[in-house]
């Protein structure tokens, strides 16, 4: 099974286009039925962060942890773990953080 995918967006890249993109990733995690997730919680893609120049809200990483925790439950059951990677504007940072981690609460 080839488990590696690139999909490169371009700077500017909004939450519409993320997500189209974002779906791609959650098809092939689901054909990879994983046994258990490992989330590199980084937070750089925010709008107000100087890194990845994206245009996601915070609200939208709340979006993509639900989507992938929703999408792989059945195989994972539950088994996750979320490591804090990345994010460089610390307003940024701890709201995206505070998403991702309460969409993970909901699933406890």
């Amino acid at each position: 099974f080839n488990n590696s995918l690139n999909i490169p967006l371009p700077a500017g890249t909004n939450s519409e286009e993320y997500f189209n993109a974002f779906n791609r990733v959650l098809e092939r995690l689901v054909r990879y039925k994983p046994d258990f997730l490992l989330f590199s919680a980084g937070f750089d893609a925010h709008k107000d962060d100087p890194l990845a120049q994206f245009e996601l809200s915070s609200r939208d990483f709340y979006e993509i942890t639900k989507r992938t925790l929703i999408a792989t439950n059945k195989f994972t059951n539950g088994k996750v773990v979320s490591i804090l990677e990345g994010g460089y504007d610390l307003n940024a940072l701890a709201e995206s953080a505070n998403e991702h981690v309460n969409a993970l609460l909901e699933f406890c």
